[in-house]
């Protein structure tokens, strides 16, 4: 358990229970395998991330932006980009639940902001909440992490997102 367990539960006690809010997941969140890893090793096992829909964010494109020393190089975000689109999985994830996403994302730390995307899934567009790096944390200095890289592939793989998306993560696009 690390120092933000107790702020993500007072975060919790204190969330409408009856409330939910999308969430646009497009990183190693979608590495199922990993996520329980993680889930685990933060005393949050009585978590269930749902199972997701397929889901396409619009006119949003990666960028590798954030330094990480964990994963020895640089990581994705979302940036802006008329006409492009990053596929991932939306969820529907319960108002008290909703710390434990900001957790994982990063947001907890100051590492990611949340920021709303359009996001077409089973023909419909909808909005979404998806995290981003933290502007006042952005770079472009340094690699790109091939870690992170593999990481990122093991989920688009594992979330069923299509094979020529996935193509083009291997290549670190």
């Amino acid at each position: 358990m690390d120092s933000h367990y107790d702020q993500v539960m007072k975060a919790r006690a204190g969330a409408d229970p009856t409330a939910t809010r999308l969430y646009f997941a497009y990183s190693t969140i979608l590495d199922r395998a990993a996520f329980e890893e993680w889930r685990s090793q933060h005393s949050y096992d009585f978590f269930e991330l749902p199972e997701g829909r397929l889901a396409e964010a619009l006119d949003v494109d990666l960028v590798y932006d954030f330094p990480s020393r964990w994963w020895g190089g640089r990581v994705a975000g979302l940036k802006d980009a008329a006409g492009q689109t990053v596929y991932g999985r939306l969820f529907e994830i319960r108002g008290q639940d909703w710390p434990i996403i900001q957790h994982k994302e990063g947001f907890v730390t100051s590492m990611c902001v949340e920021r709303p995307v359009r996001v077409r899934v089973e023909g419909q567009e909808v909005e979404a909440t998806a995290f981003v790096t933290n502007p006042r944390r952005a770079s472009a200095d340094g690699p790109v992490s091939p870690r992170f890289v593999e990481a990122l592939v093991r989920g688009a793989r594992s979330a069923g997102l299509p094979e020529a998306y996935v193509e083009r993560l291997t290549r670190g696009e």
